[in-house]
């Protein structure tokens, strides 16, 4: 969402703390074997699902063919809810999308100055969301057309450009507090009136997004005022409503900390914190020859965005009253802006393949960990990747579907994540890379590493997420690493073992795209070869195990780079 030159927390390789790694020397050792010990007896508690949340910039696209339908995907492959946040509700518009703009144009002046409300657009987002099974994290942003204040705000005159209004003047605070509540209150009432108060109260409410940044044209000061004048606004139509702010990039810690003092000192609604991070921010807009390599090969940073999880959770945990309180990441991705794609910049290629699942996979268990360890806590780290309309395939953008709706490794990913178990139980990997080197940064990217994530349901189920990644995407090993999986602890004899994969050539549409030549229009029989491989495979036939007397058994897989397995065991045999 946000940009190199303006938002210092994601940038390139010379500028970022935790810069993307390197290509790795192709002659140097790899790690070949990794013990993993899971203790099923040894329970860590419920485990927090902080996958659960996705976001976008168009929220037109919320009620497409295309967009009910990833929607209902999500609701299938949880069986449980995500919290949905698209931007752009107040602004105002025709309603037609297009990538990085959309418009809920719900706001309006008749001739007389006196506001009214259309919520056509409103109606037929919240309804795909809700209708989905999920439910809404609504951003409340940003300024209405007729309340954008007396600025000097001018754009080129050109045939490929909006107005000033959707070059930015949308950024900068409305010129009437008490019409933007008027607003706030409005849209929440409606919602309670269309949903219910039960649904509506599970709903977040949030002031704006990324106000350190270009998304607000005001101060700091400005923006805490409108902060109480919105979450009063939301009460009063929702009295049990969670309302929350500042959606901060995680340069903004001065931001954030002027924020909490704002609503601490004054006892203020606030019933989540949310900031952003990004793991790089590659030179943009190349424009190299179609299929030409990047000018610098980078990659994402997943120890970037690790740290600054940690800054501005410690900023947080200052504040005694709001360590209990819910922390969204609500922007938790690894590249920046999402509507670029490989042929902006080549770099851009891994939101195609095996290795965007594989790094979400190491990212989310990392956020665990660092859960575990305190003294807050994120909930939601949130995916800001839907789709895009009129894509070509494998655009590269970050999107869970490409071209004709097919779906992208990535997908299976959160395929993945929706299969886990409640509890989370110990597993321990003697290749992985721990939480503790952020106490002391040496300014490198996460290196090769094996870890693994485990849990468990009440009918003692296990299902085991294991993976080999490095921070890397033109890395490759000749080599793969035999895994052996030793698990304690167990209360039955017989299980059956069903392995999914995740790599190269396993739930992967885009190497069989590549395999046909990559083509910019493919036929019918190539894409229904395309779409066959688009969704979650089984590695091997599923296959009976049985533990030993002591409840101990061993399983070993093997593992190239990058790749993520998910080992379902389930009771009986």
């Amino acid at each position: 969402m946000s940009t190199e030159t303006q938002n210092p927390h994601v940038s390139r390789r010379a500028r970022s703390p935790f810069p993307p790694a390197a290509p790795s020397d192709p002659d140097a050792p790899h790690v070949d074997q990794a013990l993993v010990e899971i203790d099923a007896a040894a329970d860590l508690g419920p485990i927090e699902p902080v996958w659960r949340s996705i976001g976008y910039d168009e929220f037109n696209w919320t009620y497409t063919r295309t967009g009910k339908r990833l929607l209902r995907t999500f609701g299938e492959i949880s069986g449980d809810s995500y919290h949905v946040r698209p931007h752009y509700v107040f602004c105002s518009g025709s309603g037609f999308g297009i990538p990085h703009w959309s418009s809920g144009n719900v706001y309006h002046e008749d001739e007389q100055g006196n506001p009214y409300y259309d919520f056509t657009l409103v109606d037929q987002a919240y309804d795909a969301i809700v209708g989905a099974g999920h439910h809404v994290l609504v951003e409340l942003g940003f300024t209405p057309r007729d309340l954008v204040p007396d600025v000097e705000f001018t754009v080129p005159s050109s045939p490929t450009l909006y107005g000033a209004y959707e070059a930015g003047a949308w950024r900068f605070p409305p010129r009437d507090y008490e019409r933007w509540g008027g607003l706030v209150e409005a849209h929440a009432r409606h919602c309670a009136e269309r949903y219910g108060m039960d649904e509506v109260s599970q709903w977040l409410w949030e002031l704006w997004n990324e106000p350190d940044i270009f998304y607000w044209g005001g101060t700091v000061q400005q923006y805490n005022e409108l902060y109480t004048v919105t979450a009063r606004a939301v009460r009063a139509a929702i009295p049990g409503a969670k309302v929350g702010g500042p959606s901060v990039t995680s340069g903004g810690l001065e931001f954030l900390k002027e924020f909490l003092d704002y609503t601490s000192s004054r006892g203020e609604p606030l019933d989540f914190i949310s900031y952003h991070t990004k793991g790089c921010h590659f030179p943009t807009r190349d424009y190299r020859p179609i299929g030409a390599p990047a000018t610098e090969q980078a990659s994402p940073s997943s120890t970037k965005m690790l740290y600054d999880i940690v800054r501005c959770n410690r900023i947080i945990a200052d504040y005694p009253e709001y360590r209990e309180l819910e922390i969204l990441v609500d922007e938790c991705d690894a590249a920046v802006p999402a509507h670029f794609g490989r042929y902006d910049n080549a770099n851009y290629e891994f939101q195609n393949t095996e290795y965007y699942p594989v790094f979400q996979a190491k990212l989310f268990k990392k956020i665990l960990d660092l859960n575990a360890a305190g003294p807050v806590s994120v909930n939601q780290a949130t995916s800001w990747s839907f789709y895009f309309e009129a894509e070509r395939w494998f655009e590269g953008t970050r999107s869970f579907l490409t071209a004709d709706g097919t779906e992208k490794p990535l997908l299976n990913a959160y395929r993945m994540f929706g299969r886990l178990g409640g509890r989370r139980i110990a597993a321990r990997s003697d290749r992985a890379w721990s939480i503790e080197a952020l106490d002391d940064p040496d300014g490198s990217s996460m290196p090769e590493e094996v870890d693994a994530l485990a849990t468990t349901d009440a009918d003692g189920t296990l299902a085991i997420l294991v993976w080999r990644h490095t921070d890397d995407q033109y890395q490759r090993a000749e080599a793969e690493t035999t895994v052996r999986l030793a698990l304690s602890g167990l209360d039955r004899t017989a299980y059956r073992l069903t392995h999914f994969r995740i790599d190269h050539d396993h739930s992967n549409a885009h190497t069989v795209w590549t395999s046909l030549g990559a083509p910019f229009d493919p036929g019918p029989d190539e894409i229904a070869k395309i779409q066959a491989r688009q969704g979650l495979e089984e590695l091997e036939p599923a296959r009976a195990l049985a533990a030993d007397a002591s409840g101990t058994l061993s399983i070993e897989v093997t593992l190239p780079l990058p790749a993520v397995s998910l080992l379902i065991l389930t009771p009986g045999g």
